[in-house]
């Protein structure tokens, strides 16, 4: 099995608030990577994939809520590299709609089966006696965790960060399961700060979760920006989002990357950095999501 090797550009934004602050930013268009495996996925799955293909299992199962781009995700890396794909999606009373939102209809049509079941069995997605029962129902798979994360995430998200990004100061990201901002955080040199704009509300166990994979900790969490948790947004949000589009012509999705900008770009305009301060954003993909929340930028 070949998996691409990709690098993503880098596109410095030239916006009056920035020249005015003398903040250097720039966004780092992981998005880009692949036009369905998208951003931070794309660098979860090369491992996991690359370790399922080695122990010769050809079927993937995991995990995901309705709108998750992870299960989005999963289901084209499977379509494309030749592995039968399983969603365990959380919320039995989405099987009971009469359509799929956009996400799970993706995920199906990229071939992916998929198993809703309630939020209470949900819970017990980590515990070892519900993933065997889940062995037995789908025979040999491969298990990869709800959002990606595990060490060969980390592992593939260590690659996100390059020589090229040795001069900026910060490394922003979004953070849901904190694999990502793990992998970045490995990579960094001693000068270098990585910033973390959790998704969720009442994040604090992230700094756990972090400590799973490294010890550094040339890192902060900016924990006011999550708009009331995970994939809750807002009119203000969607302007935002709507208007640095028109600006740069780099579309957002709003659980994530929209988010940290919007907290970054406040941090910004509240002078939290110095002047000649250098940024650079990670663009962790997840457009597929806008269109189950009504954002269509081809509107």
């Amino acid at each position: 099995m070949h998996w691409p090797e990709q690098k993503a550009e880098i596109h410095t934004i030239n916006l009056s608030l920035l020249s005015y602050k003398n903040i250097h930013l720039s966004i780092l268009r992981e998005d880009t990577l692949h036009p369905t495996i998208s951003g931070n996925k794309y660098r979860k799955l090369k491992y996991n994939l690359l370790e399922a293909n080695r122990l010769g299992i050809k079927k993937i199962l995991t995990f995901g809520g309705a709108f998750s781009n992870h299960i989005a995700a999963t289901s084209a890396a499977g379509a494309e590299f030749g592995f039968e794909t399983i969603g365990i999606i959380r919320g039995d009373e989405l099987a009971r709609k009469k359509e799929l939102n956009p996400t799970l209809q993706l995920a199906q049509e990229n071939g992916m089966s998929l198993k809703f079941i309630d939020r209470t069995t949900y819970r017990n997605k980590t515990s070892q006696s519900f993933l065997e029962e889940l062995q037995q129902e789908f025979g040999k798979v491969y298990i990869i965790p709800e959002g990606g994360t595990n060490s060969f995430a980390v592992k593939g998200c260590e690659e996100i960060i390059d020589e090229r990004m040795r001069d900026f100061q910060y490394i922003c990201c979004p953070v849901g399961t904190a694999g990502t901002i793990s992998g970045i955080i490995k990579t960094l040199n001693n000068n270098q700060i990585a910033l973390g704009f959790p998704a969720l509300k009442n994040a604090h166990f992230l700094h756990n979760e972090i400590k799973k994979y490294t010890l550094s900790t040339n890192y902060e969490l900016i924990n006011d920006f999550h708009f009331n948790g995970y994939a809750k947004i807002s009119e203000e949000l969607i302007k935002f989002v709507k208007t640095l589009y028109q600006q740069t012509n780099i579309p957002l999705d709003l659980v994530y990357t929209g988010k940290m900008l919007f907290g970054l770009f406040s941090m910004i305009e509240n002078d939290c950095f110095l002047p000649g301060t250098n940024i650079l954003a990670i663009h962790t993909g997840g457009l597929q999501g806008n269109k189950g929340m009504g954002l269509d930028f081809d509107e």
